[in-house]
Formats: structure tokens, sequence, C-alpha cells
């Protein structure tokens, strides 16, 4: 496995690979590698292509009162989750590799972004899309591999791809979840023990809903009430929004379409937030 830490050599690297014949897959983190991340490596691998993982932790995708500096970095342990994994390369940069001084250019989506994650975080998605942009230039993939628990995310990337033309595919990796049902992710694993014991409930709402849609429910006003209800009940745990929404475009839907609709949920569990969703 190559470590590679500037854009000069991560350019060399794939025009090699791909003089070679070989397709690339890119698996995009910020680093403190966790099993979801490693069913993305996983699945990109499977692909049959040559993988790379990037570690970058992005601070444009931070907003002013978020703690980029306190973002977890576990470099070492990192690497060798890439390296059990059998990772071709993995692409670390610099912030100042990325983002040299004076650095002044960004890339915006307006569509996708707005709605949920985008209300509450209004400058994280210009940041998503600007890394993205970024990584796509640098390592020309043919497809980038992304965890179903940041569909919202994913959505942004993929229209951003789409209306940029630059013909890379979107690969959504099914989330990975604990044995207490909680989605893998580097801010779940911040949570105590009593924390966990509270965000369970996320869980328990999304198993909630998957039944009621099974036995018919098509109201969103519905559905969104019983959500909220069942996560009320835990008093450290706080919504930050419930919804519906069409799984391509984000828009909030009047009425639930089953195999197009996604229930998307985001809380605090005291500081913690915690995003999670369900296609119905």
């Amino acid at each position: 496995m190559q470590k590679i830490a500037t854009v000069p050599e991560m350019r060399r690297l794939t025009r090699e690979i791909r003089a070679r014949g070989e397709k690339i897959a890119l698996v995009p983190t910020m680093g403190a590698l966790h099993p979801g991340h490693v069913a993305l490596i996983e699945a990109a691998k499977k692909s049959g292509a040559t993988v790379i993982v990037s570690i970058f932790a992005n601070p444009l995708q931070f907003g002013p009162n978020e703690d980029f500096a306190g973002y977890p970095r576990t470099p070492d342990a990192d690497l060798a989750i890439c390296t059990e994994a059998q990772v071709d390369a993995v692409f670390a940069p610099a912030v100042e590799e990325i983002y040299p001084r004076g650095y002044s250019s960004y890339v915006t989506e307006d569509a996708y972004s707005k709605p949920l994650c985008g209300i509450s975080r209004p400058t994280h998605f210009r940041g998503v899309t600007t890394i993205f942009a970024k990584l796509l230039n640098i390592v020309r993939p043919d497809a980038v591999f992304m965890g179903q628990k940041d569909i919202q995310q994913a959505a942004v990337v993929r229209k951003m791809i789409a209306d940029l033309q630059f013909g890379v595919d979107v690969v959504v990796v099914p989330t990975v979840r604990d044995a207490e049902g909680l989605a893998h992710g580097v801010r779940s694993r911040a949570l105590t023990n009593s924390q966990r014991q509270e965000a369970t409930v996320i869980k328990q709402a999304l198993v909630k809903a998957r039944e009621m849609v099974d036995a018919g429910v098509r109201s969103t006003d519905r559905l969104v009430a019983e959500v909220t209800h069942i996560i009320g009940q835990r008093r450290r745990v706080r919504v930050i929004y419930v919804s519906i929404v069409d799984s391509t475009t984000m828009e909030a839907e009047r009425e639930i379409v089953p195999g197009k609709s996604w229930l998307m949920i985001a809380v605090w569990v005291d500081e913690v937030r915690l995003i999670d969703n369900l296609p119905l």
C-alpha cells in the first residue's frame, strides 16, 4: 500500500494506473476510520478497481461554532485499517496542500444542499462540494463510494457531478450498525455508555417507521409525528429534524412513496450530533 501526501504524487500514481488500463475507485474519508468506512472499502474492492482511500479532515465542512480542532484524528490506526483491508493507496494530504495560502475558490450546490442539514449547517455542503470537486480532479476516479448514513451528502455530490459533468459514478453503500443498532460514525464513537443507551431510541424510531409503512401508512405527517414522539421520550435526546423527503432531491414530500421516499433524522444527544435515515 502506498501512502501519498502531495497532489503531484497522487496525479502521477493515477496516470500510472490509467496507463495499465485499470479503473479507479475512490473512498473519501475524513479519517478516524470505523466499520462503516471498512464497508465502503470492501464494496470498492469488489468493483475490481484500484482502490484509493483519501484521508483528509476538511476544515471547510465545519461552521464557525463547530470544533474542527477537536475532530478525532487517528492516522496510525487509519493506516493500519487500510493495510488490513488491502487498499492500494492512501491519499493523506495536509490542509496546506489542498488549501494553500490565498485559496479563494469554492463550489456550491444550491438545491439539494438547502434542506435538512443545510438549514442548521448552512456552510457545510459548500465545504463538501469543494473538497469533492478537488478530489475528483486530483484522483480522477471512475466511481466514488459513499455511505448511506450520509445520504444527503451523497445526493449533493451526485448532483454536483451531474451538473459539472465529471462523469463519475456515485455508489451508496448500506449503513453499518453496531450491536445496539446505532449507525457507525465518528461522532457516535464519542458517546458515553449512558449516551449510547439514550441514542438507541433512533433505531427504535426507525423500526417503528418501517412497521408503519409496511402496514400501509402513507401520511408523512403521521409518520413524522410518531417518530418525533418516540425520540422525544428520551430526556437527553433533542430533535433537530425529522423529515420525509424525495431520495433524489431531498425535498420534503406530502405523501410517502415506497421505494422513493426516505425518512431523515438528526438529533442532539447532549452535545453530540447524530444523523440517521431509512429508505421507506
